[in-house]
């Protein structure tokens, strides 16, 4: 063995994240899925109305939504989410289960309205 050869190189580790970050995410997400999870049932079992594409549309982007929240909420629940670079992450799923979340509940409202857009 050479002297230069040292074995393979650890991964780096992220900067912790201060206080009360990953709670404040955690609180977060537990509401907007609350919010998700109540506005589907309404949506799917006590509106009033015909399926149309926009609801059935409407009803696919909350279903992601939501999936999309459980996915951010077990990687916010996980010990190695206290990295800032696994944290990140955890907020670009969080975001786009939360642009989701919008077009859903704003296609619903269009829908509902009786607006043509389809």
């Amino acid at each position: 063995m050479s002297s230069d050869d040292t074995g393979p190189t650890p991964p780096t580790q992220g900067h912790p994240l201060p206080a009360g970050y990953r709670q404040g995410v955690i609180s977060a997400i537990t509401v907007l899925l609350g919010f998700s999870l109540l506005f589907l049932r309404y949506w799917n079992f006590e509106a009033e109305g015909e399926w149309t594409v926009a609801s059935i549309i409407s009803t696919i982007l909350l279903a992601l939504a939501i999936l999309l929240q459980f996915i951010t909420l077990w990687r916010a629940l996980q010990p190695r989410d206290d990295d800032e670079p696994v944290y990140k992450v955890t907020l670009r799923y969080f975001l786009v289960s939360i642009i989701a979340l919008l077009l859903g509940v704003l296609l619903a409202g269009l829908s509902a309205s009786h607006v043509p857009f389809f």
